[in-house]
């Protein structure tokens, strides 16, 4: 499969998402990257774990969710089994643990290469179909590793397994709460970077020209095929590190992960923060966990009230939360 480089004349057509916006909008985003570092440190300073954990729980999840935008948000893909390979890098992290090996250096990279090889796989067959069909089979192929992990009764089946002691990097002790936010904060910056890198790259141009006229980027001689493919690898790939994070927040693992409505859930925080926008994604996790936490705080009956808010963001707040802040500081 050979990727061509793009034409001149695709420059013209798509505009390339700024960094941090612009205007005014850049400040305000600038500034509530820096309140999700700052407020953890005063939260861990004052002696507030929760705080502490909620933030890296939204760290997190924020990578999950900009690994989905790339391929959402920029490609055009509604994927609904990106879930699987949060839950595959949580379990490369899990299994090898159980067997004494409490590596870093392994789990990591374990839990890269694992999504990434299911991604291929999965990519592979599902980016034949379009439409509803690539929604539905994507499903059914995260469907399909929640049932083989459900299964696996050494690893804990439908009960999950606990992970005694987080990963050994040996340089840094991840075990301390403020230094494994740090981590993941970082990871969670290279990966906005990443994906701010690729869609003004070429290569990106070409994913966004296939999501705005795939026909006409195949009558251009595009293969399309292996240029979404290799998107799909990537966004797998970032899934599959937030989901090592993810396990070793949690230090329990679970097939559970797996489940179609926890991939529903990440399409949410990428819609509500605004598909398509590189801060997006942050701002829509962000939002999605605060609002959860506040209202569970309320209700036992939290999710009709969520679920209405969801609605009401979608249908009137365009290109959600990071939308409202672009559009917001223009006035």
């Amino acid at each position: 499969m050979k990727i061509q480089e793009t034409s001149p004349r695709l420059d013209e057509h798509l505009k390339v998402p700024a960094m941090f916006g612009s205007g005014r909008g850049r400040v305000v985003t600038i500034l509530l990257m820096a309140l999700l570092l700052i407020l953890p440190l005063i939260a861990w300073y004052a002696g507030n774990k929760f705080y502490l954990d909620f933030s890296t729980r939204i760290v997190c999840l924020a990578i999950a969710a900009v690994s989905l935008n790339l391929i959402l948000g920029f490609g055009g893909m509604v994927s609904f089994g990106h879930a699987a390979f949060v839950g595959i890098g949580a379990y490369a992290v899990g299994i090898p643990a159980y067997h004494g090996y409490e590596s870093a250096w392994l789990h990591f990279p374990l839990a890269i290469g694992s999504a990434s090889l299911f991604a291929l796989f999965t990519g592979a067959i599902s980016l034949r179909t379009k439409g509803v069909y690539f929604i539905m089979i994507t499903m059914a192929f995260a469907q399909m590793a929640f049932y083989f992990f459900l299964s696996l009764e050494e690893y804990g089946g439908d009960d999950g397994m606990t992970l005694w002691s987080r990963s050994d990097f040996g340089i840094i002790n991840i075990s301390d709460g403020l230094t494994f936010f740090l981590l993941c904060y970082g990871v969670l910056a290279l990966c906005v970077y990443l994906v701010f890198r690729i869609v003004h790259s070429r290569f990106g141009m070409v994913l966004r020209g296939c999501n705005s006229n795939e026909a006409r980027m195949k009558a251009l001689g595009y293969n399309t095929y292996a240029y979404r493919l290799t998107a799909y690898v990537i966004s797998g790939a970032m899934c599959g590190l937030a989901g090592a994070l993810i396990a070793n927040l949690q230090d329990y693992i679970t097939a559970d992960t797996m489940t179609w409505t926890r991939s529903g859930e990440l399409m949410f925080m990428v819609i509500l923060g605004g598909a398509g926008s590189l801060f997006g994604p942050v701002f829509g996790a962000g939002a999605f966990l605060l609002i959860e936490e506040i209202l569970s705080a309320y209700t036992i009956y939290w999710a009709l009230p969520f679920g209405i808010l969801l609605i009401l963001s979608v249908l009137f707040v365009k290109g959600g939360v990071n939308g409202l802040i672009q559009r917001g500081w223009r006035r």
